[in-house]
């Protein structure tokens, strides 16, 4: 079956994912996250591209962002990718790439999505069970957004800046989302829009993206479960698996 053709549009909200070679570690120290979001950084602004929410993850990465032209996703991920290359094999001694050939994609509607892939980005050490708490993680937006660490690279979008009139009711507001869960129904139509190239949000968004793209995009829903299964489903995350 060929490959969906991704879709990525100017001023609208990315939310890329791209996983090491066979789901194997790309990151090995805090040296090499360091020198990854410092060249992400500098790409960022070469391409006119805001960065508002990411994880760095033993075996992958999430980027939520904004491109001031479409076109320019891919030259970010071509710029790092090219010098993480060259930097894990030189202090390595390592040849080849770290990086699985395509990235996933999905285009979110800012209006009603945003906060949530936000969440469900730096949530992911939770999820892993590498944290209890993901001010506890050191490489992730989480500080920045929720607590006002300083970051350089993290841009707010319109949704996290109508949550309050100033920067304390920010962020307040920002950590009182994290007090509840993910619902089901919303996390499952994530990661099936991640699974499948195709944008999250609404039969209205999905309007409006067919009309800039003339092509047909909607969520391919899987079937119903069975109430059984030998193995717990894949967690996204790349650390595991999800309990039942």
């Amino acid at each position: 079956m060929p490959r969906r053709t991704r879709i990525h549009l100017d001023g609208l909200p990315l939310h890329v994912v791209q996983r090491g070679h066979n789901r194997a570690a790309c990151f090995f120290d805090d040296q090499d996250r360091r020198a990854y979001l410092g060249w992400l950084q500098e790409a960022l602004a070469r391409e006119h591209c805001r960065l508002h929410a990411y994880v760095l993850m033993t075996n992958h990465i999430h980027l939520l962002l904004t491109p001031e032209q479409a076109a320019h996703v891919p030259l970010v991920r071509i710029s790092v990718g090219r010098r993480y290359v060259q930097y894990i094999n030189h202090t390595y001694g390592r040849t080849g790439t770290p990086w699985d050939g395509r990235y996933k994609s999905s285009l979110v509607q800012a209006d009603t999505y945003l906060l949530l892939c936000q969440r469900y980005i730096e949530l992911n050490p939770v999820r892993a069970g590498m944290v209890d708490d993901p001010a506890g993680y050191r490489w992730s937006s989480y500080r920045a957004n929720a607590l006002g660490e300083a970051d350089a690279i993290v841009t707010a979008h319109p949704p996290y800046l109508a949550l309050g009139a100033d920067d304390d009711a920010r962020r307040a507001a920002y950590r009182a989302l994290f007090r509840s869960a993910l619902e089901d129904q919303p996390l499952s139509d994530l990661r099936l829009a991640l699974n499948q190239d195709q944008p999250l949000g609404n039969d209205r968004f999905y309007r409006e993206v067919e009309a800039m793209t003339g092509q047909r995009r909607e969520l391919r829903k899987r079937g119903r479960p069975r109430k059984r299964t030998d193995q717990p489903p894949e967690d996204d995350s790349g650390q595991g698996t999800l309990p039942l």
